[in-house]
């Protein structure tokens, strides 16, 4: 194979596109992380194999496997994207022209918290800085962390298979709990487990840790299993679900705190024992931070310790409980 890198042909959309595919193991996948249509991946990579003269990807059954030259090709692509961006941001942090970047992933639960605090603190120390934040399931926010789409990410601790190349450092526990609006009949009830059936009941989406949370809460007050029931990852849909339906919302705790100590919400007396979950910082093994990103990473640490006290060590990936609560 010539060497053709130097020609100026290889740019950094078609390093961005390689790596997506190959990380998330399809174009589709890659499409939506990088938020464009698969027909543009597929040209840019096509374009990539005639510049570099080899074959990246077998298509198959099971998506876009590499072959061996892409996983000769991608630790040198993660370098030159990584660079790129921590330029950007010597620049910036020196004055230049160019404004910081910094892309990262949160919970939309864990968003709703830490957001506010955490860009307060970022944009002090960074006041020229673009932040873009992808708010997803957790399952999304690690395939997106392990194709560059986003430099770190503040979720969950996951299933072994899925943390492959990720590092986890916990920043707090949280449980999950089921808020009512203010004034709701079930505040009322002496068992009102036993009534949830007759009123709306917003929980985390299928297959999502808080989910399991979710279930096992269900199970351990006694509830009757629900036929009926409001599936959202949006906070401020379930959020006006709760305020203006009636709706009984399972909810991570600090994702409603602040409608909790405002009276605009109030918790419901159901056991939350065993529903705690790890919140953390989740980084790629095989890249370092941005000088903006350690930004961020010290900053979150600083918050989370200082809202929530110090971090027990997080569990190891729990095997995956089995629903037992309604009907799929």
């Amino acid at each position: 194979m010539n060497n053709r890198i130097a020609d100026g042909r290889v740019k950094f959309r078609h390093l961005q596109c390689f790596l997506a595919v190959a990380q998330l193991g399809g174009v589709q996948k890659a499409a939506e992380s990088l938020s464009i249509t698969q027909p543009a991946v597929s040209k840019t990579i096509a374009e990539l194999e005639a510049i570099l003269g080899v074959k990246l990807f077998e298509r198959g059954r099971h998506g876009a496997q590499p072959t061996r030259e892409a996983q000769l090709f991608m630790p040198h692509a993660n370098a030159c994207v990584l660079a790129l961006r921590q330029g950007v941001g010597l620049l910036a942090r020196e004055g230049g022209a160019a404004a910081a970047t910094l892309e990262i992933g949160m919970l939309p639960t864990v968003a709703a918290s830490l957001a506010p605090a955490l860009m307060k603190a970022l944009t002090a120390r960074w006041p020229r800085i673009v932040v873009r934040i992808a708010t997803a399931a957790n399952a999304e926010l690690l395939e997106r962390l392990k194709a560059g789409a986003i430099e770190c990410a503040i979720g969950r601790l996951s299933e072994p298979e899925r943390m492959i190349g990720l590092a986890f450092e916990q920043l707090y526990n949280e449980p999950l709990v089921a808020v009512v609006r203010a004034g709701h009949p079930l505040l009322a009830s002496a068992a009102p487990a036993a009534e949830l059936a007759r009123y709306p009941v917003v929980l985390p989406p299928f297959g999502t840790l808080i989910r399991q949370s979710a279930e096992q809460l269900l199970g351990a007050c006694g509830a009757p299993p629900l036929d009926s029931f409001i599936e959202v990852l949006s906070v401020s849909v379930a959020r006006a679900l709760a305020l203006e339906n009636d709706a009984v919302w399972f909810v991570p705790l600090y994702a409603a705190e602040y409608d909790l100590s405002a009276g605009a919400l109030a918790r419901l007396p159901l056991p939350a024992a065993g529903t705690d979950e790890p919140v953390g910082l989740v980084l790629r093994t095989d890249a370092q931070p941005s000088p903006v990103a350690r930004t961020l990473i010290d900053a979150v640490r600083d918050i989370a310790r200082s809202r929530f006290g110090d971090a027990r060590p997080h569990r190891a990936p729990r095997a995956a409980r089995k629903p037992a609560r309604g009907k799929r």
